[in-house]
Formats: structure tokens, sequence, C-alpha cells
């Protein structure tokens, strides 16, 4: 009846095999053997008294054992489990396969079989899904930190401390508040300094990161501790009494071994007792097995579910904390947490029963040594307690460093981040030896610290190898020197060892805990500090369905965070339903900030702000992932075809589908990288436009297109008759041409709205609005070529705000005469037909990029039929055995002779442990010694003194040989990692562009930290452990083999079974690593894109989706990182069983070689062998343990070692090439029949181009998209090598000289303004080759000299990761000093002045004017206007130059491209 509720119960819960079954029939049978065999054997009498108790008895034995076969078997699967999915087999499996891990042993054979695929793999238990996990820790975490903020609270308020009305806490006394200090941001003022000084009150910077000052004021101090305890907790106490239960079953086998060493010195003792203890061996040892490695299973799976909730709850802060937060912890930081952090918790976790095992252990092997040894054990006693003091300073110190570690680690992979992000800079300015002397320098200071901490682990490690040396050692010496009567017999000394060597465990494992403990700490800390950051108030913006308008703002007042400079204030504004808001004004007016406060990105520090109905974004800079085009559209909605072709055709997509390789299916690379910044910014409106919201914020997304598309895009989705004609829009933007159209227009004026009004009203009077139309329509210099119907608007426009400023009499004399003439110069009439050629660099009104880059990576895809769709290839994970030349770099990288040394020393410490061992046996057979009577007299003290020196000796040799292995082993490994890592780096920084074009950058940053981190850290303690299991399990076969001759026998068949095994287990998990590598990248890859795009993906409110996303990539991680543990458990059962097997056999030779007569020495040598035979166990499934995770491992240098060896560009230096120090004087350039391609197999590019430029000359490069314009440029800089013919420069062929003799003497300025953080004087001069006046002069060029000179550091001022805490025109007019400072002969601009607004275009426009005279100019120009005075134009179609003359001629002949070209963009 029983059986029948536990199994209907059991059932019910979805309990496929009954553990408490198997082991109710199991104990069943084992009650009943006895009377069984006590039937059998009484068979006639039992028979003939009572046959129906014995059919019976039969029977019911018979049933048991059925019922005990059946509950073997696990149930037939349930119709619950997902259609399609491939179930764990854990999930079904019967008790007996859970326990003996026989579930995994499907996975293990196809490993042997065949190298693991992604599709070979099962999908986690539920159990481990980050979907089930991450939401028990964030609930867990939620309660804890509001308990730490109102303890928190409650101590402020003790304090004197109160909030403001921003919500912060200031203590209750006066004091002076004057808020002057702020940081430079993308929102400040072009050129204005800052209004307050970083470093004042309670803002300061470091590293270029703004942080807040400790005021005092106690901050919450949340446990993350408590928090894993409340949800993991009840898991990690089954896993301990799981090892409780293993304990008191390691310790049974001493007392069994100490029976066998009396059975074989007392030869009157039955035989019988010899089997019995044979048999009670192994069934301790195989019952411990079942326990032990339930134990590693259950920490270690808790362990994996800790890390994928923490990296849960690390990816949701990073997506919805603030911009206070966001501004203190850069990607790589974040990185670091999810890649680093979190494995460490994982590792601790995986053996925190230690600490509860430990003293439990060390306990019963103490009082079980004090029954064999009494008093003299304290001796040992003593010396332990002696290295506590020691092991706590070590642990301290070890801390210390570990923290400076991170830091530093922090600092190398947000240098690393950088560097890939702005590599094609790095290489046109040849400025990668600066970038890798910084990021060896941090590397540098990091290998300093991980070599203090090898000095501190190798005395750990000398300290706790040699613990139970020394223990043995004073308890051995103590006990015969105390007392004469005791003398050391077989039977204390071996049994004695044997709880030695089961101390030794504890006492080993302890270093190692520490060690991850002291990391744990520090991580846990780290990963507390991160998860207090703040989120966005939630309250910044209220959602109330009944609100009058879509967007209401009443009195708003916002900063970027509490307490920070306010961005906006007495902001009052109503958006109604269905109209177009157009917001003007000039840079740092707060247009882009008036967009995030409404999204609620901003601090309200005052005021309500309601939105109304779901909001679609199209930021400033286009946001793409890595992902199809249409799925960049789409963007987690349901595809419409109908709606989505009419979105593509509206937004001017058809084209770009029609020329990129794939179409729709295209996979665009990572940051957009293979679409021009047009192209993004119109796939970012089409993916806001197909999202058919309710509310439409567009920052400026015109900017990025040329004026025929943006009409188009206008007039097509954001205008009157657009598809976005029923719903609300606001729409920032520079463009006058539109505003006319818009229902109203917002003007902002230093933060605030200083009119609102729509187009007429404006216009009717001189404020802000008509100010911000003089500023634009009086730039000198501002003579675009326009259509005849533009400039008849434009004409209307001017003479009506010449008569509204004339009226108003705000405005002088010389302004209204420049716009007088203005009118006169753009009246329709006024056009002379050669009035193009008269334009000096021009610009457009509105702020224009081009329409089309013909990006190298968009011909390349175009050329490459077989690769069309997929630009971003899969991860190479290797197959097969790791490579021996893998291990020969990681030798070669210690050291060839330190190498040997190390092994060397590890030899003759292994050498000595032995001899202490046979030594002993020597020892206890001496008959003198064993002769009691013979105690106190001379030779019985003589021959004591002898055996205990010697041993002694043996000891003092094994501790000076591990301290010596042990400061070189630490030592060496670390130069090794030191010299790997700047291999990697070198070769990184000197792989060609089209390598980081189809390489994400996690991939590369995954290389740096997660692999470097384990070459560092992980690699070094395993190659220890291999060594020192590796020596165990020889020494003990050598050991055992010299004391039972027999047991050779069963070393070969046990031999082939351990070989088996290990075939069986090291493919399955050498490559279950290498997936799980592989399939690590894309969680830091999807990471960064979430980041980069947070403020898109909060707009649209699409937090879950990538979530989920998340989840999946770390879910599709973890099941390689489960299998793997699976498969760790499989292999270490199975070597248990072996283990035991051994133990088994050992002691069965024992019993059947006793002798007849009492043989001191045999008993001795069978104590020596049981107690090396029972260390076996252990050693065995460590060695291959660590055979696997040495190659495993080692894979870490494999990924390392493929990063050092890829193809490079060519060197950088070659002296015999060397050209004068003044090359190029003159700056001709001459093309000779030069063809290229991207790579062998391809089609050329460029095909046969001649030309010659002569110096001084200012040449412009035209075409269609794909002419190859920007390949042009590539080959210029050698970025691609030309496939036939040669460029030279000033006669010296390009092809000759080192990229970096070449690069130097070119200057550019490329398109997009990428900086890096560091300072100032970094940015502008990374070598320091100018001094600080010419720095100034730079920088007072570029018109950035009073800005910087308001700097409290001026040229020192940290520039945030990225240029973060820079507006993007200030960053342009960076790029621009660095340009004045290299001034070479030649200049090449790729549409440098695109992505700026026109009050920066013509700063850059006239500096260029001035500063580059005489030089020769190359243009790649998307705009016609801004060439058209040009000297020449090489006009370039399919490759192929087509034309090349100055524009006045070209236009005379109407058959020209060019001439066609500039009718299309309406200049003639």
């Amino acid at each position: 009846m029983l059986v029948a509720v536990i199994q209907q119960v059991e059932r019910a819960k979805g309990v496929y095999s009954s553990g408490v079954l198997w082991i109710f029939w199991f104990l069943l049978i084992v009650a009943g053997i006895v009377p069984f065999y006590s039937k059998v054997v009484n068979f006639d009498k039992v028979w003939k008294n009572d046959i129906y108790r014995f059919v019976t008895f039969f029977v019911y034995f018979g049933l048991l054992l059925v019922q005990f076969v059946l509950c073997c078997i696990s149930d037939l699967p349930r119709n619950n489990l997902p259609e399609g999915a491939k179930p764990s087999p854990e999930i079904t499996a019967s008790f007996l396969s859970y326990i003996s891990f026989h579930w995994i042993n499907s996975l293990v054979v196809k490993g042997y079989k065949n190298d693991l695929v992604a599709d070979d793999l099962f999908e986690l238990n539920p159990r481990d899904v980050s979907a089930n996990n991450a939401p028990m820790i964030e609930a867990a975490w939620k309660v804890e930190l509001e308990k730490a903020k109102k303890e928190a609270a409650q101590l402020a308020l003790k304090l004197g401390y109160s909030k403001d009305a921003n919500g912060m806490w200031v203590k209750n006394q006066p004091m002076n508040l004057a808020y002057n200090a702020t940081e430079s941001t993308e929102r400040t003022p072009l050129m204005t300094g800052s209004n307050r000084k970083s470093g004042e009150d309670d803002v300061e910077f470091k590293n270029g990161k703004r942080k807040k000052k400790d005021d005092g004021c106690p901050k919450p101090k949340p446990s993350l501790v408590k928090v894993i305890a409340k949800v993991y907790g009840s898991v990690l106490v089954k896993a301990i009494l799981c090892k409780l239960v293993y304990d008191g079953l390691q310790f049974v086998a001493p007392q069994l071994q100490g029976l066998m060493i009396k059975f074989t010195e007392n030869v009157d003792d039955p035989e019988w007792h010899g089997y019995l203890y044979t048999v009670a061996f192994f069934l301790t040892g195989l019952t411990g097995s079942f326990f032990y490695h339930q134990l590693f299973h259950l920490s270690m799976t808790t362990g994996m579910r800790l890390k994928s909730a923490l990296i849960g709850a690390v990816y949701k802060k990073a997506l919805t904390m603030s911009n206070e937060a966001r501004q203190e912890s850069t990607v790589g930081e974040i990185v670091n947490l999810m890649s680093v952090d979190a494995q460490r918790v994982q590792d601790v976790m995986g053996y925190l029963w230690m600490f509860v095992s430990a003293p439990v252990q060390i306990a019963l092997a103490l009082w079980l040594l004090y029954q064999q040894l009494a008093g003299a054990i304290f001796a040992g006693l003593a010396v332990m307690v002696l290295l506590i003091p020691i092991n706590g300073v070590v642990a301290t110190k070890l801390r210390k460093l570990q923290v400076a570690n991170l830091k530093m680690k922090d600092s190398r992979i947000k240098l690393m981040n950088e560097v890939l992000s702005g590599i094609k800079v790095l290489k046109l300015y040849a400025w990668e030896l600066s970038f890798k002397e910084k990021i060896s320098e941090i590397r540098q200071k990091e290998l300093a610290l991980l070599k203090r901490s090898a000095y501190l682990q190798a005395v750990t490690v000398f300290c706790f190898t040699c613990a139970p040396v020394l223990v043995t050692l004073a308890s051995f010496a103590t006990y015969v020197l105390i007392d004469s009567k005791n003398v050391l017999t077989a039977e204390k000394t071996f049994v004695s060892l044997s709880l030695f060597n089961i101390l030794r465990f504890p006492i080993n494992m302890l270093p190692m805990m520490i060690s991850f403990v002291v990391q744990a700490n520090v991580s846990i800390k780290r990963l507390s500090n991160f998860l207090c950051n703040e989120d966005i108030d939630p309250n910044n913006v209220h959602h109330n369905p009944n609100a009058r308008h879509p967007i209401e703002i009443r009195n708003g007042k916002f900063s970027w965070s509490k307490g920070d400079r306010v961005v906006l204030e007495d902001v009052n504004l109503e958006v109604p339903d269905g109209k177009l808001v157009a917001v003007v004004g000039q840079v740092g007016a707060g247009k882009s900030s008036l967009l995030s406060a409404i999204l609620g990105e901003m601090q309200k520090v005052e005021g309500s702000v309601n939105l109304k109905g779901s909001v679609a974004y199209v930021a400033q800079q286009a946001w793409i992932q890595n992902a199809t085009l249409k799925d960049n559209i789409l963007f987690g909605r349901q595809e419409m075809r109908k709606k989505y072709e009419e979105v593509v055709d509206a937004c001017a997509l058809r084209p770009d589908l029609d020329i990129l390789p794939g179409g729709e299916m295209t996979e665009i690379g990572e940051k957009g990288i293979n679409l021009s910044g047009g192209q993004k910014q119109r796939v970012s409106l089409a993916r806001a436009v197909y999202n058919d919201a309710d509310v439409y914020l567009l920052d400026d997304p015109l900017s990025a297109v040329d004026s025929h598309v943006g009409k188009h895009l206008f007039e097509s989705v954001i205008g009157p008759k657009g598809l976005l004609r029923k719903k609300t829009r606001v729409l920032v933007t520079h463009g006058l041409q539109w505003l006319e159209k818009c229902d109203q227009i917002v003007v902002l004026l230093d933060g605030r709205i200083s009119e609102t009004g729509t187009y007429e009203e404006l216009l009717s009077h001189n404020g802000a609005f008509a100010q911000f139309l003089k500023t634009y329509l009086t730039q000198a210099d501002d003579e675009d070529e326009e259509s005849d119907e533009e400039n008849e608007a434009k004409q209307k426009l001017l003479q009506r705000l010449d008569s509204v400023l004339s009226e108003d009499g705000h405005s002088s004399d010389e302004e209204i005469s420049k716009l007088k003439q203005r009118a006169k110069s753009k009246s329709p009439t006024a056009k002379s037909p050669t009035s193009a050629l008269r334009s000096p660099v021009q610009r457009s009104l509105s702020r224009q990029k081009s329409v089309e880059i013909d990006k190298e990576m968009v011909e390349k895809q175009v050329k490459e039929k077989k690769e069309k769709e997929k630009l971003i290839q899969a991860e190479k994970a290797e197959t097969g055995k790791v490579k021996w030349t893998v291990y020969w770099t990681y030798a070669k990288s210690i050291g060839k002779w330190m190498s040997f040394l190390i092994l060397f020393t590890f030899i003759l410490y292994q050498g000595c442990s032995v001899g202490s061992s046979f030594w002993l046996t020597i020892w206890n057979s001496d008959k003198v010694l064993q002769n009691g009577s013979l105690a106190g007299t001379p030779i019985f003290d003589e021959k004591e003194q002898l055996y205990l020196g010697i041993y002694g000796a043996f000891g003092a040799a094994q501790a000076a040989f591990v301290l010596i292995y042990s400061i070189i082993a630490s030592l060496s490994m670390v130069d090794a990692a030191g010299r790997l890592h700047d291999d990697m780096i070198h070769n990184i920084l000197r792989s060609p562009m089209s390598f980081f074009d189809t390489t994400p950058s996690g991939r590369v940053v995954n290389r740096c930290s997660r692999d470097v981190e384990t070459i560092d850290n992980n690699l070094p303690q395993i190659l220890r452990s291999w060594m020192n299991t590796s020596f165990t399990v020889l020494t003990t076969f050598i050991i055992i083999g010299v004391s039972q001759p027999f047991f050779l026998i069963m070393v070969v068949p046990l031999g082939i079974i351990y070989y088996f095994i290990q075939r069986f287990y090291v493919p399955t998990s050498r490559q279950l690593k290498r997936l799980e590598s592989t399939t690590r990248s894309p969680i830091y890859t999807h990471f960064s894109e979430t980041i980069t795009g947070a403020s898109t993906i909060r707009a649209y409110g699409e937090d879950g989706r990538f979530l989920q996303t998340n989840e999946k990539k770390v879910d599709s991680n973890l099941v390689f990182y489960f299998s793997s543990l699976a498969s760790n458990r499989w292999l270490g059962f199975r070597l248990e069983v072996i283990g035991n097997l051994i133990v088994t056999f050992t002691s069965l030779f024992a019993v059947i070689t006793r002798s007849n007569v009492q043989d001191l020495q045999a008993a001795a040598l069978v104590g020596l062998s049981l107690s090396y035979a029972l260390q076996v166990t252990g050693a065995l499934n460590w060695m291959v343990r660590m055979n696997s995770d040495v190659e495993t491992n080692i894979v870490s240098v494999e990924r390392v070692k493929e990063y050092s060896e890829m193809e490079t560009e060519a060197e950088w230096d070659i002296k015999d090439t060397r050209p004068p120090r003044s090359w190029p004087d003159n700056g001709q350039v001459q093309i000779q029949n030069f063809s290229v391609r991207y790579r062998e197999g391809l089609d050329l590019v460029l095909k046969n181009i001649s030309l010659d430029i002569n110096p001084g000359e200012r040449v412009g490069i035209i075409g269609r998209t794909g002419a190859g314009k920007s390949s042009l440029t590539l080959a210029l800089f050698r970025l691609i090598e030309a496939a036939s013919g040669r460029i030279v420069i000033d006669g010296v062929p390009i092809a000759g000289l080192g990229l970096h003799q070449l690069r130097s003497k070119i200057t550019i300025l490329p398109q997009d303004p990428v900086l890096f953080s560091g300072s100032l004087r970094m940015n502008l001069d990374p070598f320091d080759q100018y001094s600080d006046q010419q720095l100034w002069l730079a920088l007072e060029h570029a018109h950035l000299r009073d800005f910087v000179f308001t700097l409290a550091e001026q040229l020192d001022y940290e520039v945030g990761e990225g240029g973060q805490n820079l507006s993007v025109g200030q960053r342009q007019l960076l790029c621009l000093a660095r340009s004045l400072l290299r001034k070479t002969k030649i200049l090449v601009l790729d549409e440098a002045t695109a992505a700026v607004d026109l009050e920066t275009d013509d700063l850059i426009q006239s500096t260029i004017r001035n500063e580059f005279s005489g030089c020769t100019v190359l243009t790649i120009a998307h705009r016609l206007n801004t060439i058209m005075d040009y000297d020449r134009l090489v006009v370039l179609d399919k490759g192929e130059v087509k034309e090349f003359d100055s524009p006045s001629r070209l236009l005379e002949n109407k058959m020209s491209i060019f001439y066609g070209m500039a009718r299309d963009a309406g200049l003639v």
C-alpha cells in the first residue's frame, strides 16, 4: 500500500523513476540475502518442515528482484515535452542511470565516433534554463535592495541627513550649494567652455569617467551573498549532505586497512575475514562514489545556474540603468562582469561545500589519529595551527592584488574595445604602435600584479604541499621520542599515513578555496556595486491614456543625472494628435535632449511629462543590428508583406535592395559596417515606419541623406502626404525647406523653448526663429548651387526676412546688406552658366551625408557570389585532438630550459616522497625496533634516531624541491601569459581591415578577456594539478607493483578499461569546450550591440524581447557547458569504480598471498600498498580530469595562437626602402595601370587606372555607388594591395614602403570622428612628437582653443570612452586639429563635413582652405557642389576612369557622365 501511494504521488509530480522505491527494494533484497542463503544451504530441513513458507519466500524474493529490475528502468516519456525539442535525458533517466550518469552515455559515444556539432546536443533541463533562474535572483535582489535602502535611510536620518527636491541626501546644515561644475557632453554648446570645472564640488573625473564624491552619507549595502543563499541555499545543503556521507565512508577505509594489516600479521585469523574486508573495501568505495559525484553534479550545476542568472541580471541592469550610472561603467567593465566575475562566482559555488566538509574531515582525521598516536598528534596539529596565520596574511594580500588586477583587466578590455571600434582610424593614421604600447603598459602592470600573486601562491603551495609531510614527521617523531615504549608498528604507521592522506585533501584544497573565495568576494562586490546602480526613473514620464494630447510637458526642467547641470528648463510643450512639429535651434540648444526628455531618458528635476500611446524613435546616429536588413526593419514585428513593400519604397530602400548582394536578406555587419550613412538612416526610419506607432520622434533623420532623397523621404514618409500623415510626429531638423510644411515649429535657445508657432507666425516678428534663419542665411561662402525652384523660394524668404529685420530695427546695416546681397546672388536670373565653378569648397544648406558610400565590404559582397548573404562568418571551432604544436607553443612561451627545470624539480620532489614511504616500510619491518623489550637500549635508540633522521631528511628535501618548483613554475607561466598576449595583440593590430569587417568585436574581446584570463590564472593551476596527479598515479602503480607483484596481472585489463574510458571521454570533452567557447562570444557581441542601442530599444518597448534573446544566447552556451559537466561526472564515476577495483584487487591479493608465518615486512608492504591504493581512486579520477582540463584549457592557447598567426598586412617599417624625412616634398601622385581586388579569386574593383595628379592640385573623386571611389582611397593608404600596376608619390613607388612609412606621410580627415579615452593631448599626439605650443596652435586653427582653455585640465582633459563627453562637432574639430598637426603634402577628405552641422562645416572648410593651401587635396565627393571649384575631377564608373578633366570642360560636354550627375543634382 505504501509503495502504491509513493508511486502515484511521484507520478503526479512528473517523476520518471523513483529513487525512494529503488532504495526500498534494494534494501529489502540486501535484507533477504542471508535468509535466502540460509534456506538454500538448509534446503532439506526447511523443505520438509514448512514447505509453504519455503515456497512463498522464494516467490516473494523473486518478485523483489523483478520490482528492483523494473525500478532500474525509467517510465516512458510523458506527452508534456515540447514538440521537436530534444529533451535532456537527465529528465527521463531512471534512478540508477541518474546516479551512475549513464544517461549521458549516448552523447559521449557520439562524441567518440564523430566531432560533436550543435545539433547533436539536447535541450537544457528546465531547472537550468536562464528564464527560470534570473527571475528568482532578481526578485530576491529587489527585496534585499529595498531592505538595504531602508536601513541606509534610517541611518542617514540619524546622522542628520535629509532629502532635497531632487531626491538626493544632503546634510542638514548651512552650506554653499552653488553647483558650478559640469562636464562637457554631446549636449554642450560647441564653442563655449564649461561653466563648471571638473574636480569641483560633488563631481570628480577619474580615467575619463564621471564619479560622485563621497559626501559621507550612508549608502545602501545589499548583500548579494544573502540573495544567493536564499535562492540556492537548499540545493547547496543537499550537496553538503552528500559530501558528509562521503566523508564518513572515506574514514571506513583506514579502519579496514588496519584490520587487513592485522589479518596479514596474525596467521591465526580465518581466511574469510580477509575476503570480508575485501568486499567491504569495494562496497564502501562504490557507495562513496555515488554520493561524491552527486555532490559535484549538484554544486556545479548550481554554479552554472547562478552564473546565467547573474549574466541576466547584469544585462537587464545595463539595459535600464540611468545616464549617471552609464558614465561610471564602460562597456569593457560590464563585459568583464559577465565574462570574468560571473565565472568566478560560479567557480566558488562548485566548491563551497569545502567550508563544511574540511573542518569535519580534519576533526574526524585528528580524532582517529589520536586513537593511533595518542598525544603525539598534537605536535602535528600545532604545525597546522602555525600555518593558519600565514594563510590569513597570504589571503589578505591576494585579495588586494585581485582587486587591483581586475581594475587593470577592466582598463585593458576598455582600451581594447576602443581600439577595435576605431581600428580603421588607427591604421589610416599609423597609430597602431602607440596604442599597442598603451595596451602593453596596462598589461605590464597586470603582469606585475600577477607575479606578486604568483609569489604568494608559490608560498601557499609550498606550505600546504609540505603541511602533510611536516605534520606526519612531527607526529611520528613526537610519538617515538616522548616515550621509549612507543613503537611504530605497520598498523599504526600506515593507518596513520592513510589518515594523513585523507587530511591532505582538505589541507591542499584550502589554498585553492582561499584563492577562489578571495576572487569571488571581489567579484561579488563588483557585481553588487553594479546592480546597485540607479535605473532610469519610470516616473520621468507618465503614460496617461486619457491625456488631451499625445505629448504634454508642463514646467519641465531636466538634467542628465541627479544633481547634474540643468540642460532643459521652463519647458512647456503640447503636441496635438496627428500633427507634425519641427524642433529647431542652433548647436547645443537642446534639441536632442528634448526628445530624450520625452522618452524619459533624462532626469526630470521638476514638472511633468506625459506620453500617450506607443512610440517609434529614430536616433540621430542610426543604430543597426547585426542581422539581415529585413530583420532590422521588422524589429521583432510580424511580417506583413504588403506593408513591408510599401515601407521599403517610401524610405527609398528599393534601389539599395537591388544593389545589396542578398537583397533584403543581406546580413548587415556589426554597427552597419556594410551600409553607408544614408542607408543606415533610411533603414532606421523604415524600422520606425513599419512599427506603426502612435508617436514618432525623429532626431534629424534627413541630415544623413542627399537633398533629393531627403525630399522624397519627407514627402513619402514624414510630410503631410506621407505614410505618417495621421501620426503625431516630432522632427528635429536643420533643413529650412521642411519648416513651411510643418504644423508647428518649436524654437530652442540655450535649453529653453523661446517660441512656438506656425511657420508664418514665427516669420512675422524678429524672434529666435528669425535669428536662427539669419544665422544660416548669412554664413560666408554659403553659395550652394541649387535648383531654380529652391532658389526662388529662398529669394522670397530672404526678402521677407529682410523686411522683418528692418522693421524690427534689431539687425545691423551690415547684416541687412548681407541678406540683400544673398537675395540678389540667389536670384535665378543672376545665375551665370559658370557660377558653379566660382564656388569655393561648399556645403548644402541642410546637414547632408552621402546617399551611398561604396564601402569595400559591399563591393566584396557584390563580387563574391558564394558568400553573398553571409558577411559575419560563424566563429571557427577547431576539431579533433589539440595539436602538439599548441603545447609546444606554450612550452616555448614558458622557455625550453625553464620547462625542463620545472619538470626536473618536480620529479625530484616526487622521488623524495616515494623514498620517504619506502623508508617507512623498512622502519616498520626492523626487528630490533619491533622488539619492545629492547626499548631504551643504545642500539634501539641509535636505530630509531637513524630512521627518524633520514625520514626527516626526505621531508626537508621535499620541502626544498617543492618551493623551487612552485616559484619557477608560477613566474614562468606568468611570463608565458604575457608573451602569448603580446603576440596576439601585435598580430591583431597588423591584421588587414577585411578581418575587422567580418569579425565581431565581441569575438576578439572574448579572446582578450576570457581566454587570456584562462591563460593567466586557470591554466597554471591546472598544469600544476595535472603534474601532481599524474606522478601520484605513476608512483602508486610502482609501489603497489613492488609490494604486490601479483597485482601487475590486473594492471593490463584495468589499464585497457581506463584507456577506453579516456578515449571515449576526451574527444567529447575537448569538442564541448571548443563549442562552449565559440557560443560565448555571441553573448558579448549581443551585449555590446544592446548597450549601443539601449535608448532605441527602450523607446520601442523591446526590452523584454532583447532580454529573451540574451537568455537564449546564454542557454545555447549553457547547453555545451552542462554537457561538459555531465561528461566529467560520467568519467569520474567510472574511474572511481576502476580505483575501487584497484583497492579491491590489492586487498584480494594480500589475502591470497598471505604467508603461513609471521612476516613483518610483508605486513608493512600490505599497509603501504593499501595506503597508495586508497589514494589512487581519487588520483585516477583527477588525472583523467586534469588531462581533459589541460586539453580543454589549452584550447585558450590554441585560440590565442590562431589570432597570433593570422595573415597580416605588409611590414610597418622597411629600413631598406625608407624614404627621406621630407618626403613627399611636392605631393605629386601618379597612378599607373593600377588594378586592385579585395582578395585572390575575386573580380577587380579598380581596373587599369592611370592618373597623373600634379603637386598642389585639388582633385575631386566622384562616381555612383560601387564605382570604386573608396577603393581608390584605400589603395592609396594600402589598406588593400595592388593586383597590378603601381602608385608613385613624388617618384617613390608606395608598394615598396613600409605601411607606417606611407600612412604617416599622408593626411586623411575621415567622415566619422573617432576619439579614444585618454587625454586630449593623447588624442592629438599619441607619440608625443609635438610641443604644447604646436598643439595649442592646431587647436586655435581648428577653432577649439577657447573651449579647451576653459577646461580645468586643458590638454590633459580626459576624453570619455568613444569621446562620449564631447559633442559630435567638437569631435570632428579635434580630428581636424590632428590633421593640422600632421599637415603633410597630401590631404585626403572623405566627405569629412557631411556629419556635422552648418556652423562646424563652415569652420572646417575655411580652415582647410587656409591651412592646406599648396597641398595636393583628394576629395571623395558625394555631393557635387562641394567640388565644383576644384582643379580637376575624376569620374569613376565600375572601377574604371571614365573622365578626368576640369569641371568647366566636363560641363561643356553634355554627353559626359559628370554633366548627367550634375543635372540629376540640380546643378545645371
